[in-house]
């Protein structure tokens, strides 16, 4: 979908979409328990449809009724599950043996991450499809554990293949790698017979996540315990227990909305709570630290603020941001590709190996940019626009995370024309 975006600004009151990483935690804890539970304010994005058919690969029922989530999970079939993760294990948990189960991730990390650990806990021949920018992200700590454990881990020309049981032990993991290989493992361990432990060897990098996860496991009953900020206890033969519970909204996508506050805008985002354990919530201080000068940020902890933040620091004036080595394994290069699209808007970037300097200077691009199948290089190239007017090529990237992006900035004035083609 290509569009044209004209100067336009944004006023008024808009709510918070839901956030994406609890919803795929409240949606596969109730797909470990046993019985009907119901998750309310969901935002059907292609990721959170990931998770859905994952789910459902797993056994789960999952019915959509508007933006609720009725989800019978499998706990029933998990109660006996006993000695899963040892030599002795049956090849009747979970699944029927045999017949490889195949999950199709689209184009989610989270929900390939997650499902390739639950996958290790039925021991069931597995294969995991997803695009080749997804196959090709870094899965170095699932390979390795895989190795010890004595699991099967292949990456084939357009899957990858998983066939072995995770075991109740200590798993010693780099912190600064993605959390989610941390989330997929505290979903798994509290399964299996005897107690595990995780511990992660500093630094520790994007440790809210990590507190989003068990804040999900403790409202579905599941215990994590907290040893230091490295060491996780984990006791086994826990009960996922059925929830009805409402997703809370979104920080990582709220900044792109609150953001149209820092280039001329006034902008009320509603619908975000306060005591969030979210990381990103630290937006709101980065944003003033941009519009107060040239500020230096480090954003090792919020990797996906980095988009919105160069595009904030490229419309104020400028600013030096650290952190930003993890930007170059999400759905694009992100680094790269804000360097890129803002050289269009006439900012000059400087890009190191763990950091990235945004120059200032907001000039109208000559030609169209470019979103990068990337929903967060597209909201905000959309709000950079919203300043200069320019035409935008592959604005469909937002469906993987916020459907209702255009439509929402569009009920604040922001004019866009969806009939442009380029």
């Amino acid at each position: 979908m290509n569009l044209y975006i004209k100067r336009s600004t944004a006023r008024g009151t808009v709510t918070a979409p839901p956030s994406k990483s609890m919803a795929h935690r409240h949606i596969i804890c109730a797909a470990l328990a046993g019985g009907k539970s119901v998750i309310r304010n969901v935002d059907l994005s292609q990721d959170i449809l990931a998770t859905l058919d994952c789910i459902r690969a797993l056994g789960a029922k999952a019915d959509v009724s508007g933006d609720c989530v009725s989800v019978e999970g499998v706990g029933d079939s998990l109660k006996n599950i006993g000695h899963c993760g040892n030599a002795d294990a049956s090849d009747a948990v979970m699944s029927e043996a045999g017949a490889a189960q195949d999950f199709l991730c689209r184009e989610s990390g989270s929900t390939m991450r997650f499902f390739m650990a639950l996958a290790m806990l039925s021991g069931k021949p597995s294969r995991f499809f997803g695009s080749e920018t997804l196959r090709s992200r870094p899965f170095g700590i699932y390979e390795d554990i895989c190795e010890k454990c004595g699991i099967t881990f292949k990456k084939n020309d357009d899957h990858i293949y998983v066939e072995g049981r995770l075991k109740a032990q200590e798993y010693e993991i780099a912190g600064n790698v993605s959390s989610q290989f941390i989330t997929g493992l505290m979903f798994v361990l509290p399964l299996l017979a005897g107690d595990s432990t995780i511990r992660l060897i500093p630094p520790v990098e994007s440790r809210s996540y990590i507190m989003l996860t068990i804040s999900a496991l403790s409202k579905a009953g599941v215990k994590v315990i907290e040893k230091s900020d490295t060491e996780y206890l984990i006791p086994g033969g826990q009960e996922y227990k059925p929830v009805d519970i409402t997703v809370e909204g979104d920080y990582s996508n709220a900044a792109f909305l609150d953001a149209f506050n820092c280039i001329g805008g006034d902008v009320k985002v509603e619908g975000l709570d306060g005591t969030s354990l979210q990381g990103d919530r630290v937006y709101k201080d980065y944003f003033e630290a941009l519009k107060s000068g040239a500020a230096e940020l480090d954003i090792s902890d919020c990797p996906d603020l980095g988009p919105v933040l160069f595009a904030v620091a490229a419309a104020n004036k400028g600013g030096y941001f650290t952190g930003t080595k993890r930007l170059k394994i999400k759905e694009s290069d992100r680094g790269r590709v804000m360097c890129e699209e803002l050289a269009a808007f006439g900012i000059e970037t400087e890009q190191e190996e763990n950091s990235v300097r945004i120059g200032c200077g907001l000039k109208a691009p000559k030609g169209p940019v470019h979103g990068h199948n990337d929903h967060r290089i597209v909201m905000s190239m959309a709000l950079l626009l919203s300043l200069t007017g320019g035409g935008l090529i592959g604005a469909e990237a937002v469906n993987k995370s916020y459907p209702g992006f255009f439509k929402d900035i569009k009920s604040l004035g922001i004019e866009v024309d969806e009939t442009w083609n380029g």
